[in-house]
This record gives structure tokens, C-alpha cells and sequence, in this order.
């Protein structure tokens, strides 16, 4: 309760500069590079953990007990030349819950279209509005990622300065030669992640996490059902939205990062067996992929 308290008000009302605002654990591994000194892996691990950890963000004041929880995951699964490598980043960020110890993700993705360059030992420079690596330039993208997803949960909309200077960093990426910036590239980068989110016409997108975290699951810890109603209320956006565009990038990575909560919070069997009912046909057509995990929250198993 009182750190949840404590977010909020340091989100809404104070602008001054303390500490960094990000706890990333950064993972470097090459389980495919046998042979190859494997120093090169644990100074770049340092330098990107020294990266999103020790840089300012935000000018909001955040204590260290208050820093976002996040991870960085990169497999190396190509060294092409002594600094050239090509690998894919699991990407993961959570936000805590109102009065629990449980955290809940915000986002849980794999980027596969990650070749960059390395010197060991050389600074990783990053200026906004300027491309000067796609290491850093793809580090900064996600740290702006995070930080747009976690204050999306907790005030509406208040992840949009964030997601702005994502796209700033996408907009100075699209003369660069490594791929994942680029529109026509592909439906699934960080050029359409960004996009999704700040394209007007995405908005349930935006209510729906609003919804789901601050007004449902903050909530729930005292007021279960009242909370839970919002959360039920808040998959609705997301129909909303699976109508109007079924094959939404965005929408695909809320429906992986949220998918084992919906089923935990609908099997509990105080849960009455009509609203359980909807959100499992609910969630069966928006995310039908998944179809029989959903139907667990009805038969148990």
C-alpha cells in the first residue's frame, strides 16, 4: 500500500531529479559460440547493465526500493567478425501490485532482429534524436518502452512522453542498416511496438492497462470484487479492439504478457460461474490460439 502510495506521487507531482529509475538485470550468454573467448560476453553484459541502470530517464524522483523491475536477456547466436554479432533479446517488465508482493508483467517479448556492434571496452553512447549505434539506440528504444508501459499503468495515458521519445529514437533509426526500425520490415518490431501505442486509434490498448492494473488489480487486494469487475471490464476493451483488428501486434504481447493472470484470477472459485463463463468465451475468441488454457478456469484442469 504505502509504496504503491508512493509511486503515484511520484509520477503526478514531483519533477525533481534523485535516482535512476530502472533495477535491469541484464543477461549476456552464447551457448552456440564454442570456441570463442567468452571475456568479450561478460564485458558487454557490464556495460549494458552500467547502461540501463546508472542513466537518468525520467526527471522523476524515484527511491531505490522503487526502481522498475526489469530483464534483458540476450543470446548471441552469431559472432560475423571481433565486434559484429547477431543475436535475439527477451525482454521482460513488471510493476508491482497495491498492498501484495506479487508483480505483474507488463510485457514479455523476443526480439529476434537484433545485430549490433561491440567494442570491448568502448563507452555505449546514446544522444536523443541522433542514431549512433543500434546497441544503444535499441537499449534506450526499450528502456522508453518500459517506462511508457509501467506509467500507462498507473495514471491514464501517462506513459505517452515516454512512448514519444521511443518513437524519436525510431524516427533516427530508419536510415540505419540493421533491420527491426522499419515499417515494411516487418508487422512485429519496434517500429510498429511504438506505433501501436501511440496511433489514436489504438486507444483500448491504453485503457485496457489502465483499467486492469490501477482500477482491478490495486484494488482487488481489498475490495475483490469491485476489482475484479474492473479487470472483467477491461478485457472488453480488448475485444473491442481484437474486433476491429484482430492481428494487432500489441494486442498479441498484452494477450502473452496477461494470459496465465486472466486464468488465475477467474479460476478462483469465488468467481461466480456466469462471469466466468464470459470471460473464458471472451477470452476464447480474442486469443484463440490458447482456447483450452482458458477453459481450465471452468473445468479445473
Amino acid at each position: 500500500m504505502k509504496k504503491i502510495l508512493i509511486l503515484l506521487a511520484v509520477f503526478l507531482v514531483s519533477p525533481r531529479s534523485f535516482s535512476q529509475e530502472l533495477d535491469c538485470q541484464v543477461s549476456v550468454t552464447a551457448p552456440q559460440l564454442a570456441g570463442t573467448d567468452k571475456r568479450v560476453f561478460e564485458t558487454m553484459q557490464s556495460a549494458m547493465y552500467e547502461f540501463m541502470n546508472n542513466r537518468k530517464w525520467t526527471s522523476y524522483n524515484f527511491k531505490m526500493e522503487e526502481r522498475i523491475e526489469c530483464t534483458i536477456l540476450l543470446t548471441i547466436n552469431d559472432r560475423m567478425g571481433t565486434d559484429d554479432f547477431k543475436g535475439i533479446l527477451n525482454l521482460v517488465v513488471r510493476r508491482p501490485v497495491y498492498n501484495s508482493a506479487y508483480n505483474s508483467v507488463l510485457l514479455n517479448w523476443v526480439d529476434k532482429d537484433f545485430q549490433f556492434r561491440y567494442v570491448e571496452f568502448q563507452p555505449l553512447d546514446f544522444a536523443e534524436g541522433t542514431y549512433t549505434s543500434n546497441l544503444t539506440s535499441t537499449l534506450a528504444y526499450y528502456s522508453y518502452i518500459f517506462l511508457g508501459l509501467y506509467f500507462d499503468s498507473f495514471s491514464q495515458n501517462g506513459g505517452s512522453p515516454f512512448f514519444d521519445k521511443a518513437q524519436t529514437i525510431v524516427n533516427a533509426a530508419q536510415n540505419a542498416q540493421e533491420i527491426g526500425w522499419k515499417g515494411y520490415e516487418s508487422q512485429k518490431n519496434k517500429f510498429w511496438l511504438v506505433e501501436n501505442y501511440l496511433n489514436p486509434a489504438n486507444s483500448e490498448l491504453r485503457n485496457f492497462s489502465y483499467r486492469f492494473h490501477r482500477l482491478g488489480l490495486d484494488m482487488m487486494y481489498e475490495k475483490v470484487d469491485q476489482g475484479r469487475n474492473e479487470v472483467t471490464e477491461s478485457i472488453d476493451f480488448l475485444k473491442t479492439l481484437y474486433n476491429e483488428k484482430p492481428g494487432l501486434f500489441a494486442l498479441q504481447l498484452i494477450l502473452d504478457a496477461k494470459r496465465d493472470e486472466f486464468v488465475n484470477i477467474y479460476s478462483d472459485q469465488r468467481v461466480p460461474p456466469m462471469e466466468k463463463t464470459n470471460v473464458v468465451n471472451t477470452l476464447k475468441e480474442i486469443d484463440p490460439a490458447n482456447g483450452s488454457k482458458y477453459q481450465t478456469i471452468l473445468t479445473g484442469k
